[in-house]
């Protein structure tokens, strides 16, 4: 029963109108839908970026749906891991320290900080590009150190939005293996919204949202 309203201008704009869905633990959905259809509201209440007006929001157990601003921080750095089009990286920082980034935000001591950085670099295959900075990495090396500090927290589930946006095709067809290798091998979840029917056919179920 989920609805999210936005008062734009006086005018509202009903982007979710009463939505139900049900997501399993380690299965890989895909989101789809012509633009404006709400999509990405979608994926902002899921992923606790945003609170629907009604209905009840539910992850792991939880009522995030009632949560206040500080816990629903919380929530969101524990149990989500966010995938951009626009990769979100930090372009300062070596790729090992864009990694490390929700473990600094988790309170981990920087000794287990580094080595779990390093392993989730490791299963993206870019342990030999750990000290470089984003601007001297490919789209698709970003998009997979962007993949490893999504996964780095162990987090209950992986949300990718339009993940393969700014990709080509052979790098895209990489980056959406290893979202379904973090599905098949690391028992994880992934909510994917994109625009790309072939990308939308790794997934285990489609949703195709409309109005």
């Amino acid at each position: 029963g989920l609805c999210r309203e936005y008062d734009m201008g006086g005018e509202i704009v009903r982007a979710l109108r009463g939505v139900d869905l049900a997501i399993r633990r380690n299965e890989y959905v895909a989101i789809m839908g012509p633009s404006g259809s709400g999509k990405s509201t979608l994926m902002n209440t899921i992923g606790c970026l945003d609170t629907p007006n009604a209905g009840e929001y539910w992850l792991n157990g939880q009522k995030a749906s009632e949560m206040k601003d500080d816990d629903l921080a919380r929530v969101r750095n524990k149990e989500i891991g966010f995938v951009f089009q626009t990769f979100n990286l930090l372009p300062r920082a070596t790729a090992l320290a864009n990694v490390e980034l929700p473990l600094v935000y988790a309170g981990v001591s920087s000794s287990e900080r580094h080595q779990r950085a390093k392993e989730a670099l490791e299963r993206v295959q870019l342990d030999k590009r750990m000290g470089h900075r984003p601007n001297e990495l490919s789209g698709g090396q970003r998009q997979r150190v962007a993949i490893a500090r999504a996964l780095v927290n162990r987090p209950s589930i992986l949300l990718a939005d339009e993940p393969t946006g700014n990709l080509d095709s052979k790098t895209s067809a990489e980056v959406l293996q290893l979202l379904r290798r973090a599905v098949d091998e690391l028992g994880q979840t992934v909510i994917m919204v994109t625009h790309d029917a072939s990308a939308a056919a790794i997934a285990d179920r489609v949703l195709f949202l409309r109005d």
